[in-house]
């Protein structure tokens, strides 16, 4: 199915006719006064043709309203490419921002895999007032443990060893009260997945 074509065709196909006359017109010396007429008209004709492509009316319906509330996922230098440990987590923050209507984005920690050079990159996600900061990965995790305390008003998630929450979404044991621990090996991807989108709801419950 062909779409219908931009407002910028519609102009070309308008105005290259008449620029076409006009240069011809422009080429003799009595055509000096009908080539400034036609660049009358072309500026008249463009204009009206860009009034009428331009939308108006309501936004539209069907477009996705977000929360003013974010969650934001801290990686290895490779993201959240299939087959990394980003990846299973990144879709589970995808599946809670259909469900919660909550914003989701992610900063891999490029260069070397240090807490060291993991702060920096967190503290990135912080200035961006996030709700929920998750982190996978050695050195991710390792900084997101050390800074938890401070920002006490932040909820953190680590994904890590065999060492799980008590249940998804409360603090495990030794863990700040704001952390909640999750084992990357329990259930496989799709199980992990849907941890961490539940995680997410709760920490952000949909508003009525």
């Amino acid at each position: 199915m062909k779409s219908e074509p931009g407002t910028a065709h519609k102009v070309s196909l308008l105005v290259r006719p008449a620029v076409a006359s006009a240069w011809c017109a422009v080429r003799s010396r009595r055509g000096r006064w009908v080539a400034g007429g036609t660049v009358v008209v072309l500026t008249a004709v463009a204009g009206a043709v860009m009034f009428l492509g331009e939308e108006s009316g309501p936004p539209d319906p069907r477009a996705r309203q977000y929360r003013d509330v974010n969650s934001c996922l801290l990686t290895g230098e490779q993201g959240v490419t299939a087959g990394t440990p980003g990846a299973p987590v990144w879709a589970g923050m995808q599946k809670a921002s259909l469900e919660t209507r909550t914003r989701v984005n992610y900063v891999p920690v490029m260069g070397e895999q240090s807490s060291k050079n993991a702060l920096p990159h967190l503290n990135s996600l912080l200035q961006r007032q996030c709700d929920v900061v998750l982190a996978v990965g050695e050195s991710q995790v390792e900084v997101a443990r050390a800074e938890a305390g401070r920002h006490s008003a932040i909820h953190f998630v680590v994904v890590t060893g065999p060492e799980p929450a008590k249940s998804d979404g409360d603090a495990a044991e030794g863990a700040p009260e704001n952390m909640t621990v999750v084992a990357e090996d329990g259930g496989g991807p799709e199980g992990l997945e849907s941890r961490i989108a539940g995680i997410i709801q709760k920490a952000v419950p949909v508003q009525g």
